[in-house]
């Protein structure tokens, strides 16, 4: 349907918070509604704005040292996860966690814990391997469960390094590329030497790799399209390139002001989309934004 401005803007209704994030705000809502002090640890989501919405809630978002200076205090963990060291750290300080670690997370932590805890039958050393982003709040969860000694691998150039004399067991941060993953499987499945064994688990979460042919399909269904999205996001950055590589004339943008209108001109079908980071409140004003710079 045509706006008033003769132009079509539309919104895509598959992009916005996925469950995890939904969550983690959720409860973050709810403890701020009592009235009682909270802490996060970490952006609660990679996204500025949303940030900035709960900070004038209350929210007050701290780093890791001083986490370790707190005391008596409610601390949110968000959808990310956490290494066991920080709920040790929670308990020592009598902290009271309130966990909104995505589910997701929580199921690969323990696949990773129990995989760590495991010896190969043979005895051989076996390297598990995370394909995630080194530093990733997510990844740091994940490495925790093996006491630091995980291998994290950011593409295949980096899987090429891998020791093909000893086991490897391939994990996944649930937010990565899923033809980048089968990419890194097919190269260490031709080059893993018997009798060493190669195990891989996709663990990427379906409701991020979903998103990728309908992402796909709302980028070439526009002439111009906004991707709205934080720059901290890892999967934002995945989802946009998925968008350019369809639409070229795609722009990634974090909030309405950065909407360049000259791009604006020649556009008879707008589109507007995001990563699972995204509140559906900001690519709504990001529409509100170019109804009022093509007002005729």
């Amino acid at each position: 349907m045509k706006e008033p401005n003769g132009k079509k803007i539309e919104i895509d209704e598959s992009s916005g918070f996925c469950f995890g994030v939904t969550t983690a705000i959720k409860k973050a809502e709810e403890e701020l509604a009592k009235g009682d002090t909270l802490y996060c640890l970490g952006d609660i989501v990679h996204n500025g704005q949303e940030c900035e919405r709960l900070k004038q809630l209350g929210l007050i978002t701290i780093n890791h040292e001083k986490f370790a200076r707190l005391n008596h205090v409610k601390v949110l963990l968000r959808a990310h996860g956490e290494p066991p060291q920080t709920y040790r750290q929670a308990q020592e300080n009598r902290i009271e966690i309130i966990d909104a670690t995505c589910p997701v997370v929580l199921r690969l932590q323990k696949r990773i814990k129990q995989e760590f805890d495991t010896e190969s039958p043979d005895g051989k050393e076996k390297q598990i391997v995370i394909f995630g982003k080194n530093g990733h709040a997510e990844v740091l969860g994940l490495v925790g469960q093996t006491h630091g000694k995980a291998i994290v691998i950011e593409n295949l150039e980096e899987a090429k390094q891998l020791d093909f004399n000893k086991h490897i067991r391939l994990y996944s941060q649930t937010t990565k590329s899923l033809d980048e993953f089968r990419e890194i499987v097919a190269y260490i499945q031709s080059h893993i030497i018997p009798p060493t064994t190669f195990q891989y688990y996709d663990t990427i979460c379906r409701q991020v790799a979903n998103r990728m042919p309908e992402i796909r399909k709302f980028a070439a269904a526009h002439d111009l399209v906004f991707f709205v999205c934080g720059h901290k996001s890892s999967n934002g950055k995945i989802l946009f390139q998925e968008c350019h590589n369809v639409n070229p004339n795609s722009y990634q943008i974090d909030k309405p002001e950065e909407i360049d209108p000259l791009l604006l001109q020649e556009a008879h079908s707008i589109g507007i989309c995001g990563a699972t980071s995204t509140p559906k409140w900001l690519m709504e004003a990001c529409k509100e934004a170019i109804l009022s710079m093509t007002k005729n």
